[in-house]
């Protein structure tokens, strides 16, 4: 079985402690670092530039089409906005028979909207969380 049939019918959780799950998504953006790269030219070494590594950033998480608990979140978004706590998040991918997990550290939502409906039918309400951090690692 590979990782591509593990992971066929999934969808993304976040938990955050201390409050609850927050919601269930099957879409996710965002979930990726990267590092600056400077480039050294060596004085009388033609033949190659030193390519050294830099700062590391992460773009915000950004999770759609999902089912939110509105109260857990309000709340959240209400605490962060209104005393700066900002709080280490668990994001789980899980599949049917395998799930994979990351942890974000100083987690705070910046935007939600929903539920949101396209008038053709072409699927349910969509909610938009957007979360910016300071970092991931695997949980």
């Amino acid at each position: 079985m590979t990782n591509q049939e593990l992971f066929s019918t999934s969808y993304f959780i976040v938990k955050i402690p201390e409050i609850s799950t927050v919601g269930w998504f099957t879409h996710c953006s965002g979930l990726e670092l990267n590092f600056d790269v400077y480039d050294y030219r060596e004085g009388g070494n033609n033949d190659f530039v030193h390519r050294l590594p830099g700062g590391v950033h992460y773009p915000n998480l950004v999770l759609s089409r999902g089912l939110t608990d509105e109260e857990a979140l309000i709340k959240w978004l209400w605490a962060t906005h209104s005393k700066a706590e900002r709080r280490e998040i668990t994001l789980t991918l899980k599949g049917p028979t395998k799930e994979r997990s990351w942890a974000f550290a100083d987690a705070f939502p910046i935007r939600w909207t929903g539920p949101q409906m396209d008038s053709h039918g072409s699927g349910g309400a969509t909610e938009t969380l957007e979360i910016a951090h300071t970092g991931l690692r695997l949980a």
